[in-house]
């Protein structure tokens, strides 16, 4: 295996270990003036394990393939295709808690206000 190809070997490996149908994982590599580009397709009910809470795993295993890029001088990116027929849940807006009384909220202030009342 060359060193080039050692991106996709990777992500292909840990989706694999996180997902439950490890044998619909399909990773593509594709190279072009913008530098190295890794498509990840997935099984529709993995979708969540391979993005994880708030994009968190999707968001570790791009900073991953960053670090191996740069040991080979390329720029690496992740794309994770949304499979046919997902159904996102839309959130609903979440109201803003609710201060007690006993604790009123301080007006808004600018950098320089805050500034200004440091200074001796």
């Amino acid at each position: 295996m060359t060193d080039a190809m050692k991106d996709k070997e990777f992500i292909e490996y840990v989706v694999r270990m996180l997902v439950d149908n490890p044998d619909d994982v399909k990773v593509e590599r594709k190279i072009d003036e913008m530098g190295v580009l890794i498509t990840l397709d997935v099984n529709p009910k993995d979708m969540g394990m391979v993005i994880g809470r708030e994009g968190m795993t999707a968001k570790a295993l791009r900073t991953l393939l960053r670090v191996i890029g740069a040991r080979n001088n390329a720029r690496v990116n992740l794309k994770i295709n949304e499979p046919e027929g997902s159904d996102r849940l839309v959130r609903e807006h979440r109201e803003e808690p609710t201060v007690p009384a006993e604790h009123p909220v301080e007006e808004r202030r600018s950098l320089d206000d805050v500034m200004n009342d440091i200074r001796i």
